[in-house]
């Protein structure tokens, strides 16, 4: 453990030098200045540290006092994590705001869970009993929704000594004793060590997030990691707050990492007045917020990502299903590559640093769908999803690029689609999912012709690409008939099937039943226009057709008693396809 009390050498920035300071290690906690600034070791020269703090450094000057701690950059976890606003380095900001104002003073202190809290623990071992690391001692509810279960720390194996009965205790009180070690419900893990699991498992089942282009054209998997890159005005933050309210995720995690102030202050706000159409109770019941906004210091964007993604890992050791949303990737990858600037390393692509690949991957190796330590048989998973804001949106810059060779899944958000208020504006040529092969077996269970469904789509709209520069030359009047045909259908499966209201009661959320549903008629609808058109059937009729105005209206039919209209909608649609045949004889 670090002892020794150095000085500043040099300040710059974020960024601040210290000598006399031998012993230090890479990634220690030095308290930096006689206001003890939280700050981070990310280089050790001899005596010499280099020194990333996570608060203002205004003020600082050659000579002041650094306190090395000898400990790492740890979180907290244990009960009071859920319902939470964090800042970068898991400063609870509404105790900060009543401590210091609505701006976060520098040096201000205040412990991330509230240590004078009680919680009503609820006992599931004896004394006597054999645990291992993982295993659950007991249980708070920590919400109305989230069961807390309160484990063996890693590390931690032996026989139960003695454990606290039923009763009211906080978090730092002894509630067992195990292998003549006390444990208390309050664990510490270091943000930048990976919890461990006891294997790795290939995820197989869909992460569904209600939105239809995502969970029927490239679908995401329990345990998965996608990208989010898109240009300014995209609909990046709208898509990503949809995929956090209505996702079916027992915990979501919401990291706000360098984004405007405003934007993280509406989704606190909207999350706060929203209710879990699965439990009934408030969405903020199963949620934690990171809030790391563009004005506040650069370096703690990394502490943000690192402490955001071991809250996932604690929750997913607890077997629940995790989703953290990381908005924007792109803004840690600034503040890495101001940092190194200042260090004066050898510049990469565009200034980035070049460990910026190793970093991001650092980050979404994290995900996972695995089986937990323990030694009763259980999974949970970590599914991350991280924006990413190309300049100019152009995909071809090196965030992007890094991070497309660590994700499985690309919603890559067009500019033109948004232009053309099409949202989500993801755009399903150059979007991909790895994990459709993974899902498929889940989705056939919902239809049986999912896959025939999908892949029709598919064909039809790339058909509709492929066509796009020949109706430009020579009009869509001058195409045969059956390519009419295409363009009209692939024109209803973009407005009246992927295009989404996000603030639409009914329409934010599209259930997995409901949306097979509805790419059910569509095809339907193809599939008998195609077979009129063979009969002689002029196309004009076909697109005139009364069933249109029904087909564009099912995204606003409430899921659960809805069998009978998509069923009307059927009858009603081959009806009018009969009476149009025999018309034409």
């Amino acid at each position: 453990m670090s002892i020794h009390k150095g000085i500043i050498h040099r300040v710059s920035g974020p960024l601040v030098v210290a000598e006399n300071v031998r012993g230090v290690s890479v990634y220690e906690v030095i308290e930096v200045g006689e206001e003890r600034l939280i700050g981070e070791a990310i280089g050790v020269e001899g005596d010499k540290a280099i020194i990333q703090v996570y608060e203002d450094t205004t003020g600082l000057k050659v000579g002041d006092p650094v306190y090395p701690t000898g400990q790492p950059l740890s979180a907290e976890l244990g009960p009071g994590l859920i319902k939470s606003i964090f800042d970068g380095i898991q400063r609870p900001l509404p105790v900060i705001e009543a401590l210091s104002g609505i701006f976060v003073r520098k040096g201000v202190r205040a412990t991330p869970l509230p240590r004078d809290k009680k919680w009503h623990f609820i006992p599931l071992v004896k004394p006597g009993d054999k645990v291992v690391e993982g295993d659950f001692i007991g249980y708070v509810n920590e919400t109305e929704v989230v069961k807390h279960y309160i484990m063996v720390p890693p590390g931690i194996n032996g026989v139960i000594e003695w454990v606290a009965s039923e009763g009211d205790y906080s978090i730092v009180e002894p509630i067992a004793k195990i292998g003549g070690k006390e444990v208390s419900m309050l664990q510490k893990w270091p943000v930048r060590r990976p919890r461990p699991y006891k294997e790795k498992l290939e995820p197989r089942e869909p992460f569904i997030t209600g939105i239809r282009v995502i969970d029927f054209l490239f679908p995401l998997a329990k345990g998965g990691k996608a990208a989010v890159p898109g240009g300014f005005g995209t609909g990046k933050t709208v898509l990503l707050h949809s995929i956090t309210k209505w996702s079916e995720a027992d915990i979501t995690i919401y990291i706000g990492c360098g984004e405007r102030g405003n934007e993280m202050a509406d989704a606190l706000n909207s999350f706060i007045k929203l209710i879990d159409p699965k439990t009934g109770k408030p969405m903020m019941e199963r949620s934690i917020f990171i809030a790391n906004t563009s004005n506040m210091p650069v370096a703690a964007r990394e502490a943000s990502i690192f402490l955001g993604v071991t809250l996932g890992e604690y929750y997913r050791d607890m077997g629940y299903n995790v989703i953290l949303v990381a908005d924007s990737t792109s803004r840690w990858a600034e503040a890495m590559r101001e940092i190194s600037g200042r260090l004066e390393e050898l510049p990469g692509e565009e200034g980035f640093p070049a460990y910026l690949a190793s970093r991001l991957a650092q980050f979404y190796e994290r995900s996972g769908y695995v089986k937990t330590i323990g030694s009763a048989e259980r999974t949970g998973s970590l599914t991350i999803m991280g924006a990413v804001s190309p300049p100019g949106a152009d995909f071809s810059e090196p965030v992007t690029q890094s991070t497309l060779r660590l994700i499985r899944a690309l919603y890559a958000l067009d500019v033109n689609l948004a232009y053309r208020r099409h949202y989500p504006s993801i755009n399903w040529l150059t979007s991909f999912s790895l994990y459709i092969d993974n899902v498929t077996e889940w989705w056939s269970k919902i239809s049986h012709e999912y896959s025939y469904l999908r892949e029709g789509f598919m064909k039809i709209l790339q058909r509709e690409a492929e066509l796009e520069e020949l109706v430009r030359l020579v009009g869509a009047d001058a195409l045969p008939v059956e390519d009419r045909l295409t363009l009209e259908v692939a024109r209803i499966i973009r407005e009246d099937f992927l295009q989404q209201d996000a603030f639409s009661p009914v329409d934010a959320f599209s259930h997995p039943v409901k949306t097979v549903k509805m790419a059910t008629i569509i095809d339907k609808f193809y599939e008998r226009a195609l077979e009129a058109i063979k009969l002689g059937v002029p196309f004009e009729k076909i697109r005139g057709m009364k069933i249109r105005e029904r087909i564009a209206r099912m995204r606003y039919i409430p899921f659960g008693d809805n069998t009978k209209e998509f069923y009307s909608i059927l009858i009603e649609m081959e009806e009018e396809f009969k009476n149009l045949r025999e018309e034409s004889r």
